[in-house]
């Protein structure tokens, strides 16, 4: 590969805050939100055209499907994105289980509401480029941006961006799973014009269960019922109108007295490494084509879909995977599976698994509690971390991935960096049993 040399330049300092966050998925704008609300001033930087990440991006509303009778949640603010959802409109009835399932558009503007109402300094179409540091210590970022090339300068900073970019610019160690063993990405997308009372005959009449996919369970989940859907693409890849091998599969999720079907999660790419460019694109446009194909399976085999058409695709493919910290702890798959406890725990997330075919429903009112440590990077003393990119291992990651348990780390990493500030200490000496006040002052279970 050729090299350019850039020529160094004076930029312009666009603003000065305490504390940054970066990425405004469930863990980010959560994270934006605990920290306003704990009295820090905050910006909250996204690149794309909204907030929300990968549920209005990727068009992911199932933020608490797995809740059942006897699920121990952690309340918070993850459990308030349902209830204001819900209270504007913005959600539906879980078909799986006792959650909400969000309206992934009309959570855009849920969004935009919430960080008005914190007082949060937002920033869309801006992309954090490069860090600026002295010593181990962060000073800012770099942005690009319409407006070109500017810094912003803060106190604490915040790293939601699911691939762990700031903490990777830094210099900070990470894990990262060959991209031949990550989980695939995935192009969510809706129809119209679907026969809703046809469709959930049909459903009715070809149940499906957790147990029909995963690839392994405790057994409980085995009769469970699940939007699983498989017949009309295995029909559509035996009569040759899907090319062998493509791994169209997957659920439904919404269904609409309009006639809509809503995010349809079905169509995913496999050996993909969402760090790299090229492999995004390839995700992105062969996604479009797996949906394409999917739909016109949905019309020629599913009851009901007879006169679907395709309505939306998301507006950025999904991500399951990338980059990982290694904190000051990782959590383990012992920790989830034995309800590990921890002094400094910022919230508790129930026993649920949901990655590399492993499913644990979390139906017993078992939980572990999260450590402050696993949002901690190595050698980086003004960071914090939170979202899929907290420090666990793999099976672990099952667990610390899913999007109730990204609003928990992240509102723990926003207390955090907003006490930090207070105390004028840097995030690693920050007063614990404080930031469990808070947290606990904001509805967040801790123990």
């Amino acid at each position: 590969m050729e090299h350019y040399v850039e020529p160094s330049k004076t930029i312009p300092v666009m603003a000065k805050t305490d504390v940054l966050v970066i990425g405004s998925g469930p863990a980010g704008l959560s994270a934006a939100l605990a920290s306003a609300r704990a009295g820090a001033s905050t910006m909250l930087v996204e690149r794309y055209g909204c907030f929300g990440g990968n549920i209005t991006l990727a068009m992911v509303g199932t933020i608490s499907w797995y809740r059942r009778e006897h699920t121990i949640d952690a309340g918070g603010i993850g459990v308030e994105f349902e209830m204001r959802a819900k209270k504007m409109g913005a959600s539906h009835k879980d078909p799986e289980g006792d959650g909400e399932m969000l309206d992934t558009d009309m959570f855009k503007y849920v969004a935009d509401v919430l960080i008005e109402e914190a007082g949060i300094i937002p920033l869309l179409h801006c992309m954090v480029t490069d860090v600026i540091m002295e010593g181990d210590t962060i000073t800012g970022v770099i942005t690009e941006s319409k407006s070109g090339r500017q810094a912003i300068m803060a106190k604490q900073f915040i790293d939601a961006t699911g691939d762990a970019d700031l903490a990777f610019k830094t210099g900070a160690p990470f894990r990262k799973e060959p991209k031949e063993s990550m989980m695939g990405t995935t192009t969510s997308f809706g129809c119209s014009g679907v026969d809703v009372d046809a469709f959930l005959s049909y459903v009715k009449g070809n149940p499906s269960t957790l147990g029909d996919w995963a690839l392994e369970t405790t057994g409980k989940e085995d009769d469970m019922f699940s939007t699983f859907i498989s017949e009309p693409f295995e029909k559509a890849t035996a009569a040759g109108e899907i090319p062998a091998g493509t791994p169209i599969i997957g659920y439904w999720d919404t269904l609409t007295d309009a006639g809509e079907a809503m995010n349809i999660d079905v169509a995913h790419v496999l050996n993909i490494d969402a760090t790299d460019v090229r492999d995004l694109t390839h995700a992105e446009i062969m996604g479009r084509q797996e949906a394409v194909w999917a739909v016109a399976a949905l019309k020629k085999y599913t009851p009901g879909f007879e006169k679907a058409r395709l309505r939306t695709f998301n507006s950025s493919v999904g991500i399951r995977e990338s980059r990982e910290i290694i904190g000051e702890y990782i959590i383990t798959e012992d920790d989830v599976k034995s309800q590990a406890r921890f002094k400094d725990s910022i919230g508790i997330f129930p026993e649920f698994l949901d990655a590399y075919g492993v499913v644990t429903m979390p139906t017993t009112g078992r939980y572990l509690q999260l450590p402050f440590r696993a949002i901690l990077p190595l050698k980086v003393e003004n960071l914090l971390v939170a979202g899929r990119c907290i420090s666990a291992d793999k099976i672990a990651f099952a667990a610390t991935r899913q999007m109730m348990c990204c609003c928990v780390s992240g509102q723990g990493a926003g207390v955090a960096a907003a006490v930090s500030v207070k105390q004028n200490v840097n995030c690693r000496l920050v007063d614990i049993k404080k930031v469990q006040k808070i947290l606990k002052e904001q509805q967040v279970r801790i123990d």
